[in-house]
């Protein structure tokens, strides 16, 4: 039974591309937020090699490392490599290709990007093939990109930096559609991150540092889910980590929001056996499950469509049809109103 939740944040950046700390810093600032794991996806063509020796344990913290590869376009967070891709900026088929075939397994990073309007003029790397094959998923939550689409001047980023928990907005439409399409044809796993560089921002006289290491590492984190406690050996927490993480076996949470630990989502057939977020079964009868660690607007999909909402901390749903399930839940901010906090991966019953 999968009843032991690890908390991570996944795409940090460090020195070795355009990060503005270390690992041991990172590590140390994650450490300080409460979380279980990170990994680190520096850009491909940025550093000089994969530093998988910066692999480890850091007090109580699991450092993974991994890449974000591709220039322009189609950046893939790639995980559980020996070593750097050759080729700095390749197709997106022979670069998933590649990933695969040396044991790794990646996700399409911010695929539907929009840019900042104000000072980068709308600059996005985006996935413009989307006919690859063979990927694992997708980041379905990325805090960077969303943030920064919505700041169209200097004023802009002042207000929705000081109201950046409040206000972050949740996954576009066209990347939910675009995963729901996905999971409609096979189990294709949703993660988030937080994109976290701890840059320092320069407009004119003007400098300052809008999102900290701190910050960040406790934004859009993944709760993943293991059958026993996250072991201390390295090769043995590593394997359990990306285990569940190709298998979809997690939610996303904006966790500055309210922490998310504690949700749950789960199937319960009528002959006793049972799902979790990202397996797969044969349809039978049954119910859904859904549990908050706090008070929130629940809603359930399938198949991409609206099913029902509840309000409270917990719902049941009786399952006639086959279809891919999945959960998202709003809290409510007074003056903001719902907002988006939890998104589960689904449970295919096909």
């Amino acid at each position: 039974m999968f009843n032991i939740e690890c908390i991570g944040n996944i795409h940090v950046h460090t020195t070795q591309s355009d990060g503005s700390a270390g690992v041991s810093q990172v590590a140390e600032n994650a450490s300080g937020v409460g979380l279980d794991f990170i990994c680190i996806n520096d850009h491909s063509y940025m550093t000089d090699a994969l530093h998988i020796e910066e692999e480890g344990f850091y007090g109580k913290v699991l450092v993974l490392v991994g890449l974000e590869i591709g220039m322009r376009y189609h950046h893939y967070l790639a995980f559980n490599l020996e070593s750097r891709i050759p080729d700095q900026n390749p197709p997106p088929q022979e670069m998933i290709d590649w990933v695969n075939g040396h044991g790794g397994f990646g996700f399409m990073a911010h695929p539907f990007e929009k840019g900042m309007p104000f000072v980068e003029k709308s600059t996005a790397y985006t996935w413009n093939d989307l006919s690859v094959t063979g990927q694992t998923g997708l980041c379905l939550w990325n805090f960077t990109s969303r943030w920064k689409e919505r700041v169209k001047s200097f004023f802009h980023g002042l207000f929705f930096l000081y109201s950046k928990t409040q206000t972050l907005k949740g996954p576009s439409r066209e990347t939910l559609s675009y995963w729901d399409q996905e999971c409609l044809k096979r189990r294709f796993a949703a993660v988030g991150g937080s994109d976290a560089h701890g840059s320092v921002f320069k407009w004119g006289p003007f400098a300052l540092k809008p999102f900290t290491y701190d910050y960040l590492l406790n934004s859009i984190n993944i709760h993943i889910f293991l059958n026993k406690k996250l072991p201390r050996d390295l090769r043995e927490a590593k394997a359990e980590v990306y285990g569940a993480m190709r298998e979809g076996r997690l939610f996303i949470a904006h966790d500055n929001l309210h922490p998310a630990r504690g949700f749950r989502f789960y199937f319960f057939s009528s002959d006793g056996s049972d799902l979790y977020m990202g397996e797969e079964g044969n349809f039978q009868p049954g119910q859904i499950v859904i549990e908050l660690p706090s008070e929130g607007e629940i809603r359930l999909f399938k198949d991409g469509e609206l099913l029902q909402k509840w309000r409270g901390k917990e719902a049941v749903y009786q399952v006639t049809e086959k279809g891919v399930y999945r959960v998202e839940v709003c809290r409510y901010l007074f003056f903001f109103g719902w907002r988006p906090w939890i998104f589960s991966n689904p449970i295919y019953l096909r």
